[in-house]
């Protein structure tokens, strides 16, 4: 059996060892300094009466009121929805929902009659809503080319194969491609009011200034861009459609500024959801320039719509949603209520722990003066 023996601890905290052989080997115990040895200064905050029970109350203090605002604001915000998936056979668009597929070529017209109960002022801001559609799917997300979408030549012509398989459709590329721009919803929504004297008024929408300022202006762009005199249809000749869009990405709008890849209403659509039951904003009702007037008023209404999009084959529901906004965006009381939850309970514990220590702290000093 071999035998090794141990020499007095050198100054830098290594040990040395000494073999059989003769040899000398280094151990590995770190080294000898402070922060190796965990010797730094540090500070350990010592927590007391004083110093717990007054920052429950502050906490709490502070955080029940910005809560209340936050619960007032959100409930200010007034919101409308309409769903017109078609399940029920008593809804006007049950027969498109039944009949109408990808692969339908005459589109389907359904109306839907709403009534507004209180005018909406300011702009209007226009939503279309699916749900159980999983945008956040991993093989979803991944499957696009943000370099076609850049505008660049070589992957117009190239497609990334993360877009497979709607990287190329008939030995010609798809433009865009990725299941991502196959999916893109397409239903064609229309408001219209329906004036007490029976006459019927088209609600004017706008569809500009509805994407991000930094997807319309620097992540997407057409190939070509700096072109003088763009022709589009020059541009993207040789490449095809995806395989469920009824025109090429080049005919998506008549406006030269809001077609091809930097289309909003195509961004909007590639800006993936978090969570299977999601909301896109499609249009923008803009206010009276003269502020007399309710951009909405209350009455009657009808939501005209193109049934283009079918979801039975996943479960989905689709659903029109009007919105007013704030300074802190849509309609989600999540946020005031989670505030008033937070500054609840940390007051109710400060109160708690105040009687605890009023009680506890009353006996030890009277222990502490009999000893």
């Amino acid at each position: 059996m071999m035998a090794s023996s141990y020499n007095a601890k050198d100054e830098d905290g290594h040990i040395t060892v000494t073999g059989p052989g003769g040899g000398t080997l280094r151990s590995k115990k770190p080294e000898n300094t402070a922060f190796k040895q965990q010797r730094l200064p540090a500070w350990q905050p010592i927590l007391t009466a004083g110093t717990v029970l007054p920052a429950f109350f502050i906490i709490g203090l502070i955080f029940i009121p910005i809560g209340i605002g936050l619960y007032v604001t959100s409930n200010n915000i007034k919101e409308f929805e309409v769903d017109y998936t078609g399940v029920d056979m008593s809804s006007p668009c049950f027969n498109c929902s039944q009949n109408f597929s990808w692969n339908s070529t005459t589109p389907c017209t359904c109306t839907i009659p709403f009534f507004l109960e209180q005018p909406y002022e300011s702009n209007v801001f226009m939503y279309y809503g699916l749900s159980n559609f999983y945008q956040n799917h991993r093989r979803y997300v991944k499957s696009r080319d943000d370099s076609q979408l850049n505008g660049d030549m070589t992957s117009l012509k190239e497609p990334s194969k993360e877009c497979e398989p709607y990287a190329y459709h008939d030995n010609k590329p798809i433009a865009p491609c990725g299941a991502i721009a196959n999916s893109m919803f397409n239903d064609t929504l229309e408001l219209f009011y329906n004036d007490p004297n029976g006459t019927k008024v088209q609600i004017p929408l706008t569809n500009i200034g509805i994407a991000w300022w930094t997807d319309k202006h620097v992540k997407f762009k057409n190939p070509g861009a700096g072109e003088a005199n763009q022709n589009l249809t020059a541009v993207f000749q040789g490449t095809t459609k995806p395989l469920n869009w009824r025109r090429p990405v080049y005919e998506l709008d008549a406006a030269a500024n809001n077609n091809g890849f930097i289309n909003e209403d195509f961004i909007v659509w590639m800006r993936t959801a978090a969570l299977p039951t999601f909301r896109k904003l499609y249009r923008i009702i803009k206010s009276p320039s003269n502020g007399m007037m309710p951009t909405m008023p209350r009455g009657n209404y009808t939501l005209e719509v193109v049934y283009n999009y079918p979801v039975r084959s996943f479960e989905g529901r689709k659903r029109m949603i009007l919105s007013t906004i704030s300074w802190m965006g849509g309609k989600n009381p999540f946020l005031g209520i989670a505030y008033i939850t937070v500054g609840s309970v940390c007051f109710f514990l400060g109160v708690v722990l105040l009687i605890i220590h009023h009680k506890c702290g009353n006996r030890n000093n009277s222990a502490d003066i009999s000893n």
